[in-house]
């Protein structure tokens, strides 16, 4: 199942103060980005959103009532994401939305540049030969 159009607009909506945002595949849902390639939430297909979390930022998250975005391997293992639910008391709240994003950057740069650095690293193992 897709992502509906209403849910992707509400979306978007909710974090228009963050600037322009590209959306791209992701599962069967889809991934918002600013700055290019910072994945900070996906739109799981079920409509709900997620957001980009680490340590630090995910122990926020939990203590706001989220849950992980988790997902069942082909051997049936479960695998549970960096991934966060926006809370419940963001869902219709720009600015709540918009401060839980802004508190997600800071581990999708991270991520974004290690994603870059590694295929730097791989064009660079290409280029040798």
């Amino acid at each position: 199942m897709a992502v509906s159009e209403e849910v992707l607009e509400h979306a978007l909506d909710l974090f228009r103060g963050l600037g322009p945002i590209r959306t791209g595949r992701m599962f069967s849902g889809v991934a918002l980005y600013v700055e290019d390639d910072v994945m900070f939430a996906m739109i799981a297909s079920s409509g709900t959103i997620y957001m980009k979390s680490d340590d630090e930022t995910g122990a926020r998250y939990r203590e706001a009532g989220s849950e992980p975005f988790t997902y069942s391997r082909a051997n049936g293992e479960r695998m549970v994401t960096s991934l966060m639910t926006l809370p419940d008391s963001a869902a219709d709240d720009p600015d709540e939305a918009a401060d839980w994003a802004r508190l997600s950057l800071g581990p999708a740069r991270a991520a974004a540049e290690k994603k870059r650095a590694e295929k730097a690293r791989k064009a660079a193992r290409t280029a040798r030969g």
